[in-house]
């Protein structure tokens, strides 16, 4: 056991990223704990975790971290996993109802207001529960497998914000990525390169065989078909920090700079050399 304490997210989306912690031998020299999205970020900032799949807004949040090259939770376009649900149209909405477990998916709601939709409006922390959301609020902001479950033709207005972000900035939208304490790396074996680790992972997740097992896995679990979960994986979400994912996370954090949900911008700080990549079809 390395000792390093690994804090994960519990959604269908980082299911490729964990592959090897599943299913292979990785998951021996680490301590793994599955949790949502902001508890993954709260975890670091406590000294609770060394290394946790937090949402991208949080890392201007957090001190001492660094981030593993070249792996992230994106989207180049539609994302289907981050949904504004509406009783009205947008323009018209004034108050939603916000599931808090991804900070960076509300303040992605929060930037789109302020900078491209007229202005901020009123978010009340909600949990994701969509009938309740919807009856004191004109939308709800539904995050990951919940807002993979939303009907199509429920009746709502339903907006996707990755596909917003892109219209808006002609930019993807990165949401997560891999971070690592500083503090924590000296306790590190040095046998283990944690960014090979943790990409080996991601790569063999991405495999087709090995998607066919997470879409079995997962298809009981969300009550979606194993066709909609690959799709979804393979279509919706980008696993890479490539130039142009890197250029949307900087975008966003500057926007959120300049909309006072941020102090400062940060530095993006990567632990060892960057090479910014997609994968070779």
């Amino acid at each position: 056991m390395s000792g390093l304490r690994i804090s994960a997210i519990s959604f269908l989306n980082t299911a490729p990223l964990m592959w090897d912690f599943d299913h292979g031998e990785a998951g021996r020299d680490f301590e793994i704990d599955y949790t949502i999205p902001s508890a993954c970020a709260a975890a670091l900032a406590a000294d609770q975790a060394d290394i946790g799949i937090i949402p991208a807004f949080t890392y201007a949040q957090i001190p001492g971290l660094v981030i593993l090259p070249n792996i992230a939770i994106a989207a180049k376009d539609r994302v289907r996993s981050i949904l504004l649900v509406g009783k009205r149209p947008i323009e018209q909405m004034r108050s939603v109802a916000v599931d808090t477990s991804s900070r960076t998916s509300v303040a992605l709601l929060q930037v789109l207001f302020a900078k491209f939709l007229g202005g901020p409006r009123e978010l009340t922390p909600h949990p994701p529960r969509l009938d309740t959301m919807l009856r004191a609020h004109d939308a709800a902001l539904l995050i990951g497998d919940v807002a993979l479950k939303v009907p199509l033709d429920a009746g709502y207005h339903l907006y996707d914000l990755a596909q917003i972000w892109r219209e808006k900035t002609g930019l993807p939208f990165v949401f997560a990525f891999w971070a690592v304490r500083l503090d924590a790396l000296s306790r590190k074996p040095k046998d283990i390169c944690l960014t090979k680790v943790f990409q080996q992972s991601r790569d063999h997740g991405l495999e087709r065989q090995n998607l066919d097992v997470i879409a079995k896995e997962w298809s009981a679990r969300l009550d979606l078909s194993e066709d909609d979960i690959r799709s979804y994986l393979t279509g919706n979400i980008h696993y890479y920090l490539d130039r142009e994912n890197h250029a949307g996370l900087r975008l966003f954090l500057q926007f959120s700079h300049e909309i006072g949900l941020i102090a400062a911008i940060p530095e993006l700080r990567f632990l060892g050399p960057v090479a910014f990549s997609s994968p070779k079809n």
